[in-house]
């Protein structure tokens, strides 16, 4: 099964880096490159950049469950202006580490520049009303009021996390991409493999050029856009439907 292989790589070929030294390549401020492909040809890319990167250990394990409740308005107004593609637009999202057991309110801003910029503040539970400083941290960032959000999909994976030994990079590689609604409905996206390059400065860093070198080019939509056009009627979705494409070919090449 590729994720024990993967697994196996990450324990084996891989230096560890802790939380703790993770402090020096946060990159709250960045910018994001997304590739997704089938998780057959992950392995293989693993070997190949071994020697630049190291792998993010957490509770003992390089590969970490993410479980994020999304906000929206009932009308569903943050993932139009997604669809729309404009820029200066917000996700607001409560994100369960699951191994750590850590929860964050989190507030992500794509500026006119198209710079992610990421604020959040620590939460006690994964309660999903927005009081306290969570409340403040939405207010002061997205002018927003709690009362104009309500929560609405659950988006959960797999996580590995590398960070690049020399330059200011962080890749995030997501597998078992599983998203529902608070109802129950829900789609799973076996296979998948969805990369998130963050970089301080736009580079060819390894990993980036050893997946243009396999004709893997920038693609994919954002994990909450994918869940809602999955699981949501009645909303904008032509933008979507390439890149949606795109994921169900990955998942069944």
């Amino acid at each position: 099964m590729a994720l024990e292989e993967i697994r196996d790589i990450l324990n084996n070929d891989f230096e560890k880096i802790t939380l703790e030294e993770m402090d020096n390549v946060k990159l709250m401020d960045r910018v994001d490159m997304k590739f997704i492909f089938n998780e057959r040809y992950l392995p293989g890319f693993l070997r190949q950049v071994k020697d630049h990167y190291r792998s993010l250990e957490v509770s003992g394990t390089r590969m970490s469950r993410y479980e994020t409740l999304y906000y929206d308005t009932p009308r569903y107004d943050l993932y139009t202006t997604h669809h729309n593609g404009r820029l200066n637009r917000y996700k607001v999202r409560l994100r369960r580490y699951v191994e750590s057991d850590l929860n964050f309110f989190e507030v992500k801003f794509k500026n006119s520049k198209a710079r992610t910029q990421k604020t959040r503040v620590r939460r006690k539970s994964t309660d999903p009303a927005i009081e306290g400083k969570a409340e403040e941290l939405l207010t002061q960032t997205a002018k927003m009021r709690p009362e104009h959000l309500v929560p609405k999909l659950w988006v959960n994976y797999t996580r590995v996390t590398l960070v690049n030994r020399f330059e200011e990079e962080r890749l995030t590689i997501d597998l078992d991409l599983e998203v529902r609604t608070e109802d129950g409905r829900s789609k799973t996206f076996g296979g998948l493999v969805i990369v998130e390059a963050k970089q301080g400065k736009m580079q060819k860093t390894p990993f980036v050029k050893l997946l243009r070198e396999h004709h893997i080019g920038e693609g994919g939509m954002s994990k909450y856009c994918l869940a809602v056009y999955s699981l949501v009627d009645d909303v904008k979705k032509n933008t979507f439907k390439p890149g949606a494409s795109a994921i169900d070919k990955c998942c069944n090449p």
